[in-house]
């Protein structure tokens, strides 16, 4: 083995990042991801790792416009959100859980997609994805939305990598304090693959400053690099 190449390098741990590479004698190693996690980005600071920037966007797209909003503003959005289905574009609700949880107040892929069901329908299709889903199920269910037979899916962090439908403009998350700025920023990247104008709203109340910190940094910027400099401003290296 001479080359070990790890695709969104944010999703393996050290552990799993080590057997890949002890699997060849000092083979070259290549790291990719939109966002860096701090030890990483520590990383390079110190002079461990070399580093290349790929700091445009592929042709024809525009910049992800991010709006933050608190939990009462929410009807409004969905509102506007109709607008853009109606425009024949495909639009995403992210959840933190699939079910209710009695030790979190958070907002469950269950619970709103029945709400979305009562709000867009008949007009509009509504589909739920979450990860206790079988495979196939999973799988027929991405692909009714990629086929603009289903408008809105509503889902968990299932859809995070992997998934490209141009179609798709609008990635409404809620509970957003609940992620981190990675998962916040790839979450966001499920959007604006097309041509037309794309959103990420993002709804939340945090709970503390740091919560509120991160949900200017998304409204402030979509460069994953800056995003995960701040990160390891607000986390540390560790």
């Amino acid at each position: 083995l001479g080359l070990v190449i790890t695709d969104e390098q944010h999703r393996f741990g050290v552990n799993q990042r080590k057997i890949l590479r002890e699997k060849g004698l000092k083979p070259d190693v290549l790291f990719m991801t939109a966002t860096p996690i701090p030890r990483t980005l520590a990383i390079t600071a110190y002079g461990e790792m070399d580093v290349s920037i790929i700091d445009e966007m592929p042709a024809g797209r525009i910049p992800i416009e991010t709006r933050w909003i608190r939990p009462p503003q929410l009807d409004t959005v969905l509102e506007w959100m109709e607008k853009e289905l109606a425009r024949g574009h495909q639009a995403y609700i992210i959840c933190p859980l699939i079910e209710e949880s009695e030790a979190l107040d958070v907002k469950n892929a269950t619970e709103i997609f029945e709400h979305m069901q009562s709000f867009y329908s008949p007009r509009y299709q509504v589909g739920l994805l979450h990860g206790k889903m079988k495979n196939q199920e999973k799988d027929d269910i991405m692909q009714e939305f990629k086929d603009n037979q289903l408008q809105l899916l509503v889902s968990t962090t299932v859809i995070e990598v992997g998934v490209n439908v141009p179609n798709a403009t609008v990635m409404l998350i809620m509970d957003a304090d609940r992620f981190g700025l990675a998962q916040l920023h790839q979450l966001r990247g499920r959007v604006g693959r097309g041509s037309s104008a794309s959103y990420c709203i993002l709804v939340a109340n945090p709970k503390n400053e740091m919560g509120v910190e991160r949900m200017k940094i998304m409204t402030e910027t979509t460069n994953g690099f800056v995003l995960s400099e701040r990160d390891l401003e607000l986390r540390g290296p560790g």
